[in-house]
């Protein structure tokens, strides 16, 4: 069955010219049940990450200043949202849903958080609409619980996941891979244990050309058993902040390669779905959409 994280915290009030991007963590779910890709028995709604999951990645100075709201504000303008309770409740949810992905993962082969991705999270601060990170945090469960021995993180988004990165740069047992916007933001990139940076306006075969080079390399490699999955639909022609070449069909051939790969080589993957911003909210969730369909069509 396939395993579907989402919950009504993932979409909350925010000020104008805010919301748009938040739009789609109710579109995607209603689309999919719309269409009949998934039913209700799909859909978990998970809670709040326990205190103690935060801390085994996030810095306890870090972690007591964003949860009783006593950021800069320079930290609140490089977290990207306005201050919230509200708002740290949300990314509270949001990485419970991915470590619930990934257990859901080991049993089916896949599952998938309709939001998450937050991978400019560092262990000390937030940046990029990322406040604390889903993927670091649910690694760092499965290798403490002894659910996991070596995991790569494929991070496909058209931003480099550069606090996940900086946070397992010296963590053997967690290989980060990021193929990215090479002049997009961050400015500063950090050290990825394989980074591929991107020309601008790479085009869909370019695009899959590297990444059907360096995947198939990197499993036989690294010999993962858990795939973490960062499908950001910003690598769009049409997305405002991604500067790629990539048409929907393209980046639905993107997770059919990803998941046909981990599928092929029995290795569980939980996926987080990560950032897009195109113009129209259409090509945004259709692209999303395709994520999920593409993952019930060869797993289920």
């Amino acid at each position: 069955m396939l395993k579907v994280a989402w919950n009504e915290k993932y979409t909350i009030p925010l000020p104008e010219g805010h919301r748009f991007p938040m739009i789609k963590y109710d579109l995607i779910p209603e689309q999919l049940l719309y269409e009949g890709t998934i039913n209700t028995e799909n859909i978990f709604s998970p809670l709040l990450l326990e205190e103690k999951n935060v801390l085994g990645i996030h810095e306890l100075h870090y972690w007591k200043k964003l949860k009783n709201g006593n950021l800069s504000k320079d930290e609140i303008r490089k977290m990207g949202f306005p201050y919230s309770n509200t708002l740290v409740e949300r990314e509270l949810v949001i990485l419970q849903g991915t470590i619930d992905c990934a257990v859901y993962a080991k049993k089916y082969g896949v599952a998938m958080n309709v939001a998450g991705g937050t991978h400019h999270a560092f262990r000390d601060r937030g940046e990029g609409f990322c406040l604390l990170n889903d993927i670091a945090v649910a690694s760092d469960f499965l290798l403490r619980n002894k659910l996991a021995n070596q995991i790569l993180v494929v991070d496909l988004d058209v931003h480099q996941g550069n606090g996940t990165a900086q946070i397992f740069l010296h963590e053997s047992r967690v290989f980060t891979f990021s193929m990215h916007g090479g002049k997009n933001y961050p400015l500063k990139k950090e050290k990825s244990d394989l980074d591929v940076p991107l020309s601008d306006g790479i085009d869909d075969s370019a695009y899959l050309k590297l990444l059907s080079f360096h995947l198939p390399r990197l499993i036989d490699i690294v010999k993962p058993d858990f795939i973490f999955y960062q499908s950001g639909v910003d690598v769009l022609e049409t997305d405002k902040l991604g500067r790629l070449g990539l048409t929907i069909k393209g980046c639905k051939e993107r997770d059919r390669f990803v998941f046909e790969l981990c599928k092929s080589n029995e290795i569980p993957v939980a996926v987080s779905m990560g950032g897009g911003y195109s113009t129209r909210i259409t090509d945004i969730v259709q692209a999303h959409a395709n994520t999920f369909r593409v993952a019930s069509e060869i797993y289920f």
